[in-house]
């Protein structure tokens, strides 16, 4: 035996004493061979000389010697210990074929075991040896596998009660078990295995299955027999234990559900649901709610990523509190969420509930002691019918989310089919840009700029305007929030860039000395190219190095002041010059203002338009910017009285309407050479 058990010192209680030794006379006598082993101590207690020669023990005395636990294995002492259990609990009988290792000499001999009680009250087991078996090895090696194996083998009546358990069956199910039925956990498994077993005469099925201890899973293979013995209809059950493989695979496919920060479902979960969902929304009304953070960016930037992932974090817990069991909550990655509501009983109902929603998810997050302000844009779609296309659905609840942020954000807005019209024509607008883009149907348009002191026009601004090959020049208001929200505003912006240095290096060998201001996109400017793209103008021949401004808005300021302090002066070290478009208007901390290297700052219009009520802020920025050594810019100049109050206090640059609008590039030569009360060097 390959493991043993642990024995006392001693040899064990002498057995039989000479009270007892009368009772013995008859055994002793015996033929056949009949031993009591002490299951407690593994010594044999009695053995009649056949039994000695079954051992090969010289005599009962040297028999009773020997430590028959120093090589038995554990699956042997379970065995024992089940018998122990079975004749304390019944007068329980059992006939087995078993190997006997005498002197480790392998004996295999069909044994009859009976309970028989010790003189100190202990239970022993007293054994009957019927007849040595025949030495057939496959016989043999069998009768070994089936009491070794971790396999659970039964036999069960169709009836119900175990005709047969296999060691590693009783230790699992020990001695309570009454039928087959009683092992489920659930039933429905067990109705089912009846039902293929009478169509198929077998199935096999991982379920949950009820132990002596506890619940555990296992892979059941069940097959129609009969009884050996008497020939009735009987059920032969394998079952191996598959816990720790289910609960890996539950743990894997849990895993590949689910969110890893939020521990919602993910993407690849909604679609896989909505695919199988059509079947049970027939005849009732659901709706998609898709919602996304406000402003999630600057939480980011200004707060840290750990702070949104906490934003993002109790969004999802207040989404789950407020959800009934059959609602599904999706996070489909950064700050978009999406809810599916299921079986709503109107349109009422869908607007209060969405209502609680967006109220729950727009509460403040406290951050280590730190108050962030949470705000949602919310987009639902209604629908109904088995035959609904849920990507559809998806596409609607995503345009009405749209429709919020346009509206002002931090709103509630429900599709309808306005809204999908209206996005069709942004969806064609976009496939046109595209193409307009990669057939260079962009050009400038250039508004000057002009130095008060002097009179003298200094700068042009570039502006982008698409000549689109049917309708003329669709103007920026149309086409850059489309850029922006696509992601084209990066392609479209290299392009401006292009036009614009092309064209300051084509005025710079003319002779003629003027800047040219373009725009650059926060998500340009955050993007990997725009160095490299800003590298390869400069290093044309010919470029006027101090001559093309950028104009970035104040939201680029914000996050790491040192990083994109750095990229700022690795532009200017090209040669190009910085300005702070509708400057007063954003976010910046003034203080670090003096951080970055800029040149211009350019006075938002708003502040232009409502002189002189605005002034004393416009006199703030005019001290900052001396503070700084930069020059300022009002934009939106109309009226000769805003020119003369910022005449009157020194305010460095003029652009707008009342000097020109924005002119394509002709008229702008034109306006260069003409002498109205603006003139230029040329």
């Amino acid at each position: 035996m390959n493991v043993s058990t642990v024995m006392p010192p001693d040899r064990g209680p002498p057995f039989p004493n000479r009270a007892d030794e009368t009772s013995f006379t008859i055994a002793r006598r015996l033929k056949v061979p009949i031993w009591v082993f002490d299951i407690d101590h593994s010594r044999i207690a009695f053995a009649n000389e056949s039994a000695c020669k079954l051992w090969n023990a010289d005599n009962e005395e040297g028999l009773r010697a020997r430590n028959l636990g120093v090589d038995m294995s554990m699956t042997v002492a379970k065995r024992l210990r089940q018998y122990q259990t079975d004749f304390r609990v019944s007068d329980a009988t059992f006939t087995e074929l078993w190997t006997l290792y005498p002197n480790g000499v392998p004996k295999s001999v069909m044994v009859i075991y009976r309970g028989f009680v010790l003189p100190d009250g202990r239970m022993g087991m007293q054994c009957e040896a019927m007849a040595e078996a025949e030495d057939q090895p496959h016989n043999l090696r069998s009768a070994e596998a089936l009491l070794h194996t971790d396999v659970l083998i039964t036999l069960f009546s169709k009836a119900g009660p175990p005709l047969y358990l296999n060691p590693a069956a009783r230790n699992a199910f020990g001695v309570q078990v009454k039928s087959l039925a009683a092992l489920f956990v659930d039933l429905r498994d067990f109705d089912t295995l009846l039902e293929q077993l009478d169509f198929l005469g077998e199935h096999r099925l991982v379920t949950k299955v009820r132990l002596a201890t506890a619940e555990r899973w296992f892979d059941l293979s069940a097959k129609a027999c009969s009884d050996a013995a008497t020939g009735q209809p009987a059920i032969l059950l394998t079952a191996i234990d598959v816990t720790e493989l289910k609960e890996a695979r539950d743990a894997a496919r849990h895993l590949a559900d689910r969110d890893q920060l939020t521990d919602l479902h993910n993407r690849a979960y909604l679609q896989n649901h909505l695919s199988k969902l059509a079947s049970h929304y027939a005849d009732r009304q659901s709706a998609i709610i898709f919602f996304d953070v406000d402003r999630f960016k600057a939480i980011n930037d200004r707060y840290g990523h750990e702070a949104g992932d906490a934003v993002l974090q109790q969004i999802a817990l207040r989404t789950r509190a407020i959800l009934r069991p059959d609602d599904l909550a999706v996070r489909l990655g950064g700050d978009e969420f999406v809810v599916l509501l299921d079986d709503i009983s109107g349109l009422a109902d869908v607007e209060q509930r969405v209502a609680r929603l967006h109220k729950a998810v727009s509460q403040p997050v406290v951050q280590d002691n730190t108050i962030i302000n949470v705000a949602t844009s919310v987009g639902v779609a209604v629908f109904s019918s088995s035959a609904i296309d849920f990507t559809e659905v998806l596409r609607e609840a995503d345009i009405a989310l749209y429709a919020s942020k346009r509206a002002g954000r931090n709103r509630v807005t429900f599709y309808t089919g306005e809204m999908g019209v209206a996005a069709k024509v942004r969806e064609d607008m976009e496939f046109e840009l595209r193409r307009a883009i990669q057939r260079g149907e962009f050009e400038l348009y250039y508004q000057p700029r002009l130095d008060i002191a002097s009179g003298r026009i200094v700068a042009v601004e570039g502006l982008a305007r698409w000549r689109h090959p049917s309708r003329g020049i669709i103007m920026p208001g149309v086409f850059i929030p489309i850029c922006e929200e696509t992601g084209l505003i990066e392609e479209l912006g290299r392009l401006v860039l292009e036009i614009g240095c092309m064209q300051a290096i084509e005025w710079h060998k003319a002779g003629i000395d003027i800047n040219v201001s373009l725009n650059v996109s926060p998500r340009q400017f955050g993007g990997l190219t725009l160095l490299n793209t800003l590298s390869t103008f400069a290093a044309l021949p010919d470029f006027p190095k101090g001559k093309v401004e950028l104009e970035i808005t104040e939201s680029v300021l914000i996050g790491d002041h040192a990083s994109i302090s750095e990229s700022l002066r690795q532009i200017t070290a090209m040669g190009y010059r910085i300005a702070i478009d509708d400057f007063g208007t954003g976010y910046s901390n003034l203080s670090f203002i003096s951080h970055f290297p800029l040149t211009y700052l350019k006075i938002d219009r708003s502040f232009i338009q409502q002189l002189p009520e605005s002034g004393p802020i416009i006199r703030l920025i005019l001290t900052l910017a001396q503070q700084i050594g930069a020059t300022v810019v009002a934009e939106g100049v109309e009226t000769i009285e805003q020119l003369d109050w910022l005449t009157r206090h020194n305010c460095d640059q003029a652009q707008g309407y009342l000097i020109t609008p924005p002119l394509p590039l002709d008229a702008l030569s034109a306006f260069l050479k003409s002498t109205p009360r603006w003139s230029v060097s040329v």
